[in-house]
């Protein structure tokens, strides 16, 4: 039988890869617009999952976790003001499904 946690972690650790590595330049709030979801949301799940597991940590620990660096770091390095499409792209996803 194949432990299925192992691949899920590899999996993982290759999507957190991808994201901030390979593709830092893709900002969250396109992620928000396209998928419902950003590199803040997984430090929200995994705070979450790590506090269901009985070893709380806090944001900021999450945050680093996913993004690789304090978030600080990371959004003088890649993080960019929002457009005015994206903040209207933004505001059109949310409306429709949030």
């Amino acid at each position: 039988m194949t432990d299925t946690t192992e691949f899920e972690a590899a999996a993982f650790r290759r999507l957190l890869r991808h994201l901030n590595v390979e593709r830092s330049d893709v900002q969250n709030i396109d992620l928000m617009i396209l998928a419902g979801f950003c590199r803040n949301c997984l430090s929200d799940w995994y705070r979450e999952a790590a506090g269901a597991a009985g070893q709380p940590i806090g944001k900021d620990e999450a945050r680093e976790r996913i993004y690789g660096m304090p978030f600080a770091e990371w959004k003088a390095k890649h993080q960019k003001e929002a457009t005015p499409d994206q903040l209207a792209a933004f505001a059109e996803a949310q409306r429709r499904h949030g």
